[in-house]
């Protein structure tokens, strides 16, 4: 008996053994095979002071998006059931409301009390709570279905409202469009739509005046129709296609996509896609927060820029005309400014082919605006022109360098060139160059304005003002940018110009407080002078979004030239060290009032503005890595995280996410068309990213911990490896890069004058 008992007692003991080793095999399946289960929409949906971010439903980089329509996520109301978003924070098109109401006056679009949201990258659930209606929601690339269950058999009905445009109605099914163009826009975009709903109805047609109607079209601003159901009608299903095309284009790319009214089936799919996607980076150990927040981010680069091809076809705004796509996916809606610094270099490294896709689609853009000119903000409704610079043509020459050959490079070279010689540098604007510019060229700097002194020239816009110190720095970089492209292409008579060029952010450095420092057309500097404050409303006066202090490290392409001028290393790490020190000098009510784009702040360190971004990397630049992976721990884990406030400024679709995935990983590109990765400190045990090409880049941390920050030793591809930095072409057909880790910095590793990151300096002949 008592042998017995024994045999019973390991028999236990093994199958909880044998339990817990199916949990811990379940829980690697999950991180392995579903990444998009660690995927928080709601991160960040409360903004800090600005825009949040969105819980947008679509599947990767695809046109269909839905976003919840209310004003912001602390309101328990929304605004019907929404269609499509045509561009990143942009407007939607077209609302759903069903309602149930016995009153004969109904409205174009309901407000509804709501509880019990969930959303996923490809879902979204919601209880409108005092209609008592159930609403599910399944997205593909260019349509959608909702499934809608009354709690009542009478007086059901749905609306379907247009803002402005045209809206037809039949037995089951409504054609229509509405206009999305944007102010800037010169030609009108019009989003068409094609629905069908599974139920019959009792009654169809156009609301007029709170009456359904028994006219079939409408025409002009807030029109709607509506299907009134059956009285035996609980649940309806109702599912659309969208185009920029036409109609007829709608309803063909719904029949592809959605062939039944099977939502979960859609729903299905979606998860697919998106864990195919997400699992190009696959990620071990770290806490279940930091895989939320690493997933999440993955997940919001996916956003933009979108593939607008419908069977081969698409609509390009740039010239109001279909174009046939020749088998190439046509992508547009890329804040360029945002995305240029990390976004577009991650696809480069886990999406090659996208990404080149994605820059022949700005060569195509060029060709059909009036201008050959390089797309500075490119959106469904044409380019914007927005911000500063014309950093597009980083993107060129950084593919390029990273073995990307799938686009035009010497169009794209006449189009940047274009771009930046030929249209004004005057932020938000797409004029032709003018007088400043011509200053410009031959001074070398962009000419300020003293406090008080009225603009007078037309390129300058009345808000953004000139930006002088942002648009000098930022032009000497894009000329650096053309010089090597320039040189690619055997151009070298320009290569030298652009790259003489490429320098003209000395002509603003103030030798006496080593700062960028705002010059008036006689070359003397804007005094009395505060690196804070002078600039009014976000600095824009001279700067951009962000104070001199931000500016002070625009210098992406020549880091080891800004730290000679700031006077040598030990200067120039005592500046960095006083940058994330330095108080804000106000009350942050006072400070946020001029500077709202600058917040998450350390110091006068803004880590949710992208000009940011590479500046806590610069100590590798200087023999201090070890200080870089201080840094990017604590500002990571300090400013996103995985809660409603868990991203410190605007997310603009991918950018700054993208500099959070590479952070994790443990590496960040610092100058774009520099073919090389800073080395940080690594969040995951281990990281392993699958190249496109059949090859696999793995990242290893040895002896991991939340502790354990600082590298003591790496080898990269077997070989020891003492710098905090290494080429693309070390991994681009696969490699492993192993950091041993510890808690205490090893202050030896990486910190030679001779392991620095390379400048531009490095490179010149």
């Amino acid at each position: 008996m008592k042998k017995n008992k024994i045999l019973v007692v390991i028999f236990i003991v093994l199958m909880i053994i044998s339990c817990n080793k199916g949990n811990e095999l379940n829980t690697k399946e999950m991180l392995t095979n579903n990444p998009v289960d660690m995927v928080n929409p709601y991160m960040g949906n409360i903004s800090h002071l600005l825009v949040p971010t969105f819980p947008t439903v679509h599947l990767p980089n695809s046109m269909l998006r839905v976003i919840p329509a209310r004003l912001d996520y602390t309101t328990d109301q929304l605004d019907g059931l929404p269609v499509a978003t045509v561009s990143h924070r942009g407007q939607s098109a077209f609302t759903i409301c069903p309602i149930q109401s016995e009153n004969k006056k109904l409205k174009p679009v309901y407000s509804y009390s709501y509880d019990n949201e969930d959303i996923t990258p490809y879902s979204y659930d919601v209880y409108l709570d005092e209609e008592k209606i159930k609403v599910s929601y399944g997205v593909s690339h260019q349509s959608g279905i909702y499934v809608i269950d009354y709690q009542e058999k009478e007086n059901n009905n749905l609306i379907i409202e247009s803002t402005k445009g045209q809206l037809s109605i039949n037995e089951n099914s409504i054609s229509g469009y509405q206009l999305v163009s944007s102010i800037e826009s010169k030609i009108a975009t019009k989003l068409y739509l094609y629905l069908e709903i599974d139920q019959p109805t009792n009654t169809f047609g156009v609301l007029k005046e709170g009456i359904i109607s028994h006219e079939k079209t409408q025409a002009g601003d807030h029109i709607a129709v509506v299907f009134k159901l059956n009285d035996t009608t609980q649940s309806i299903k109702v599912k659309y296609g969208i185009s920029f095309i036409s109609e007829a284009q709608a309803k063909v790319n719904l029949e592809r996509e959605i062939k039944n009214f099977e939502k979960n089936k859609i729903v299905e799919e979606g998860r697919k896609i998106w864990n195919k996607e997400l699992s190009k980076t696959l990620i071990e150990g770290g806490s279940e927060n930091d895989r939320v927040v690493f997933y999440t981010s993955m997940y919001r680069t996916y956003e933009r820029p979108v593939c607008i091809s419908e069977d081969d076809k698409y609509y390009s705004a740039f010239d109001g005309k279909v174009h046939d796509d020749h088998g190439r996916p046509f992508y547009t809606d890329d804040w360029i400014w945002d995305s240029y610094r990390a976004h577009h270099l991650l696809r480069v490294l886990i999406d090659p082919e996208r990404e080149e896709d994605v820059l022949n689609s700005f060569v195509k853009m060029a060709e059909q605006m009036d201008l050959f000119w390089m797309p500075t903000f490119p959106e469904v409704t044409g380019d914007s022109r927005r911000m500063n610079s014309n950093h597009g043509v980083a993107s060129v020459i950084d593919a390029y360098r990273k073995g990307l050959r799938g686009f035009d490079l010497e169009k794209a070279y006449q189009a940047c060139k274009g771009a930046i010689i030929e249209k004004t540098l005057a932020p938000w604007s797409g004029m032709p160059s003018g007088e400043l510019d011509d200053f410009y060229k031959e001074k070398g700097y962009f000419p300020a304005l003293h406090d008080g002194e009225e603009e007078t020239v037309p390129e300058v816009h009345v808000f953004e003002s000139r930006q002088p110190v942002a648009v000098t720095l930022g032009t000497s970089y894009d000329e650096w940018c053309l010089s090597q492209i320039a040189k690619e292409l055997g151009k070298h008579k320009e290569s030298q110009h652009f790259l003489k060029n490429a320098f003209n952010y000395q002509n603003i450095f103030n030798p006496k407080t080593k700062f960028f420092h705002p010059k008036d057309h006689q070359g003397k500097f804007i005094e009395p002078f505060n690196y804070k404050f002078s600039g009014g409303m976000g600095a824009r006066k001279y700067y951009g979004e962000n104070n001199a202090w931000t500016y002070r490290y625009d210098v992406q392409h020549n880091i080891k030239d800004l730290i000679n001028l700031m006077g040598g290393q030990e200067r120039f790490i005592e500046n960095l060290n006083a940058l994330f020190i330095e108080p804000l000098g106000k009350s942050k009510y006072e400070f946020y009032a001029q500077l709202p784009d600058q917040t998450g702040n350390v110091g006068q360190f803004s880590m949710a503005n992208e000009p940011s971004l590479h500046i806590p990397y610069l100590y590798n630049y200087a023999g201090q890595p070890w200080k870089t992976q201080k840094r990017i721990k604590k500002l990571i884990h300090e400013w996103f995280r995985n809660d409603l406030m868990g991203v410190p400024g605007d997310e603009d679709g991918g950018g700054m996410s993208a500099f959070v995935v590479f952070s994790m990983m443990g590496i960040y590109p610092v100058t774009p068309g520099m073919p090389s990765y800073n080395i940080g400190s690594p969040f995951f045990e281990k990281t392993t990213v699958d190249l496109g090409n059949g090859n696999h880049f793995v990242i290893k941390a040895n002896n991991f911990s939340s502790k354990n920050k600082y590298i003591q030793s790496a080898k990269l591809n077997g070989k020891d490896w003492n710098q905090p930095w290494f080429e693309h072409d070390a991994i681009k057909d696969g490699g492993t890069l192993v950091l041993e880790m510890g808690p205490f910095a090893n202050e030896s590793w990486g910190s030679s004058i001779t392991s620095m990151p390379p400048s531009a300096e490095d490179m010149m002949e």
